[in-house]
């Protein structure tokens, strides 16, 4: 494709670009490199590298020196590559929706994906746990990708027939437009609580630029869902009836979809609901948590607000299964006691998880989870208040400690967490609480989920609280 084809304005534009990457070390001949600044690197180090590998222009902010190799420049050189991306890639599923929110999207989209696919629909998600769609999982890299991974992903699942997307969006992606190309049928928020406060700066940032998904991204006239019971309910609907979106309300005051009745089981609930002022025979949702419930109906507000009828998105509904890592069920002891394993690692999120799996523990509820080195560190404490308000026993130990100290973390969260024990060694913790575990207990193993290694300095040691638990509950070593 031709560079003025990618980038009108650009001059040298008959230069034929065969393909374009951030990443210098991905530069193939004929390529187009964009030498974007990060907050940790910048773009314009590795021009010469670019060069030398074969590029054959140069995307930057003016700043870059390419020499003889055709620079286009562009004011936001990060939404120029997502438009670019968009234009070199050429097509994406017909329908595409995206969710922000700080807990939830994983699960939000990934049943939006099985909703539809119970309807006969070829749908597919994208986000943390990768590309899925009907050939299988796609390993993507991050929550919302670079725009060139985002858009040759979009093709790719369109080209196995995939006419439904679910997509998530970060708050990096956002602020970044890596989605900025994209074709949204709708958008959707969940919720808004503290987190990535050591990238954005301030709660006044992050909220901005998850409010971008409605401002600046969502095409007047779509769909937008919103959380009726969050805090920031009134932000998003403003920002959404200002862009002359179509604001579509779930939740327990729910305007649109609401929960009427919410009736817990051992391992389900039943759901007394309204769709539009109509009331709905009951759903018997397989999936414990009232987060979980309002992940799903989240879900359900998308599909009915892009035209499903309720009985199939009802029908989805009562037939959908746990995302990887997102409260799920491991398995019991031999006394019947329960343990399962949730990505949870916000004070906001592990709050919302440990009140949704209290009404389900007839015994005591145990927690084992653990701080992210090189991450906020401001919300360590505030974790141990939560895990220690919330639960019984409250056991800390590493999470992924990365370049920090571990046992300075774990006294972060200590100093929060009124009598908490500390036991460093995550697979030690797991073993030790699952040994302790009676009749009507329940242990929740939080922060990590779906997630098969621990970073511990540079490297990742391959480590799963799934397999350690299971291994624990066999009486085998973790």
């Amino acid at each position: 494709m031709k560079l003025k084809d990618l980038f009108p304005l650009a001059e040298n534009g008959d230069t034929e670009i065969l393909g374009m990457t951030a990443d210098s070390r991905k530069v193939e001949p004929g390529w187009l490199f964009a030498a974007l600044k990060g907050s940790v690197q910048d773009g314009r180090d590795f021009v010469p590298m670019a060069i030398r590998h074969g590029a054959a222009a140069i995307l930057s902010d003016g700043s870059a020196e390419p020499g003889a190799v055709p620079h286009v420049v562009a004011d936001e050189p990060r939404r120029a590559l997502a438009l670019a991306a968009k234009r070199f890639c050429g097509v994406q599923p017909k329908t595409v929706l995206a969710v922000t929110g700080t807990n939830g999207k994983s699960s939000t989209v990934d049943f939006a994906r099985q909703i539809w696919s119970r309807a006969g629909f070829k749908a597919a998600s994208m986000g943390t746990l990768g590309a899925i769609g009907p050939e299988g999982k796609v390993d993507i890299g991050h929550t919302t990708p670079d725009p060139v991974t985002i858009h040759e992903t979009l093709k790719a699942l369109a080209g196995q027939g995939v006419t439904h997307c679910a997509m998530e969006a970060s708050s990096h992606g956002l602020e970044q437009h890596r989605l900025d190309g994209v074709d949204l049928a709708a958008v959707g928020f969940l919720n808004f609580t503290q987190d990535h406060l050591d990238y954005h700066g301030s709660m006044d940032e992050y909220l901005k630029s998850k409010l971008r998904l409605f401002t600046s991204l969502a095409p007047k006239g779509v769909p937008a869902i919103v959380n009726a019971d969050s805090p920031r309910r009134d932000d998003f609907e403003a920002a959404a009836r200002a862009a002359g979106l179509q604001v579509v309300s779930f939740g327990w005051r729910g305007e649109d979809l609401w929960i009427d009745e919410l009736m817990p089981k051992q391992s389900s609930q039943t759901l007394f609901l309204y769709w539009r002022d109509v009331e709905q025979k009951p759903v018997e949702l397989p999936l414990i948590g009232e987060f979980q419930t309002l992940n799903a109906l989240a879900a359900a507000a998308l599909c009915l607000s892009l035209g499903m009828e309720f009985s199939a998105v009802a029908d989805g509904l009562a037939n959908l299964k746990p995302v990887k890592g997102r409260l799920e069920f491991v398995g019991k002891t031999d006394a019947g006691a329960a343990v399962f394993v949730d990505y949870a690692h916000t004070p906001d999120g592990l709050d919302v998880l440990l009140r949704a799996v209290r009404p389900h523990t007839a015994g005591r509820l145990k927690v084992i989870f653990g701080c992210g080195g090189d991450r906020d560190a401001k919300k360590r404490p505030l974790m141990g208040e939560i895990a220690s308000r919330q639960a019984d026993d409250v056991i800390v130990t590493d999470d992924n400690p990365r370049s920090e100290n571990p046992a300075k973390i774990r006294a972060a969260v200590l100093g929060g967490a009124q009598g908490a024990r500390e036991i460093g060694d995550r697979g030690e913790a797991i073993r030790t609480v699952i040994r302790e575990l009676k009749k009507g207990d329940t242990l929740v193993i939080a922060g990590k989920g779906h997630e098969t290694g621990q970073i511990i300095g540079k490297d990742v040691l391959p480590f799963s609280d799934q397999e350690a638990a299971l291994a624990a509950l066999q009486g085998g070593a973790a």
